[in-house]
């Protein structure tokens, strides 16, 4: 950023602080062009990514008394829309009919949850996944997930069939794979840096 440059944001930064409109305006015209690019590579739908954008620019003007004139603004700005958009997808996770999108829109990223399945790494998300399924699938996904059995060892267990263990393990690694990107905050927060950089 130029020296002038600076200065003037500076400026405008101790102006809206003091609650100035106009050096607010001025703010939003500045940073509102990329902002918005952002969102809307973020979560796909433009009406979305307007709205995103408005509730960013409301939580800047009713923050502005923590704003630090001194320092950066685009790392401040970055990161209200970094927990706005977080909020937004927790509700969009409640929401049973925008759940297809929501997985739809970032499947590469979704199927990335199957590595964090097989690290088997003991943590809370993971955990609560699993406590979700039915009594017979939690069993079979522990066995050849966790504890890394056969489907022959995991029947013979069970006293089931093998291609019932298969079956009940298709289903249970999707719910599980469900569960943890749409209830993961690591994993959430992860997503919205790789385009808030």
């Amino acid at each position: 950023m130029a020296k002038n440059h600076q200065i003037e944001e500076t400026e405008l930064l101790r102006n809206l602080k003091d609650g100035d409109r106009e050096a607010f305006a001025s703010i939003y015209r500045l940073y509102s062009p990329n902002l918005h690019y952002k969102l809307d590579r973020m979560v796909k739908i433009t009406e979305i990514s307007d709205e995103l954008l408005q509730d960013v620019f409301l939580k800047v003007w009713l923050s502005r008394t923590a704003l630090d004139p001194d320092r950066p603004f685009a790392p401040w700005l970055y990161t209200i829309a970094r927990n706005t958009v977080f909020e937004y997808y927790r509700r969009l996770a409640l929401d049973k009919k925008l759940q297809a999108h929501l997985t739809e829109t970032f499947v590469e990223f979704y199927d990335q949850t199957e590595d964090y399945i097989l690290n088997k790494e003991r943590n809370a998300a993971l955990q609560e996944a699993i406590n979700q399924l039915p009594p017979q699938r939690k069993e079979i996904f522990r066995l050849c997930r966790v504890e890394g059995k056969s489907y022959k060892e995991a029947a013979e267990i069970l006293n089931i069939s093998a291609s019932t263990v298969s079956n009940q393990l298709v289903s249970a690694t999707k719910s599980v794979k469900d569960y943890i990107f749409l209830n993961s905050k690591e994993f959430l927060v992860f997503m919205i840096a790789m385009y808030l950089k």
